[in-house]
């Protein structure tokens, strides 16, 4: 009797990164601005340069994001970079990798 052996992903090795798990790992990225998407003042900070990014509080997190809920407070609103940078992706999970262990 053959058993047969199963390849395992990495997809099924790690856990699916979804709204409910995400963790807002990329929310305490410093994301520079670089197109006008309408990110309203109060949450851009300018460096000594006159460049723009996201502001960031003292506990390293994005202005915009909402500590209870971890959403995005300016979504539809918000930097291209955040726009582009998708959940799950390669880059996503190690960036959670390198804040959270995972």
């Amino acid at each position: 009797m053959t058993i047969p052996i199963k390849n395992i992903t990495q997809e099924e090795q790690e856990p699916e990164v979804l709204c409910s798990n995400c963790e807002a790992c990329c929310c305490r990225l410093e994301v520079v601005i670089l197109t006008d998407t309408g990110v309203p003042e109060h949450h851009i900070a300018y460096d000594q340069w006159g460049g723009e990014t996201m502001l960031r509080l003292d506990d390293g997190w994005c202005s915009a994001v909402d500590r209870e809920t971890l959403m995005c407070t300016i979504y539809e609103n918000r930097p291209l970079i955040c726009r582009e940078f998708e959940m799950g992706s390669y880059e996503c999970r190690d960036e959670r990798e390198a804040i959270l262990g995972k």
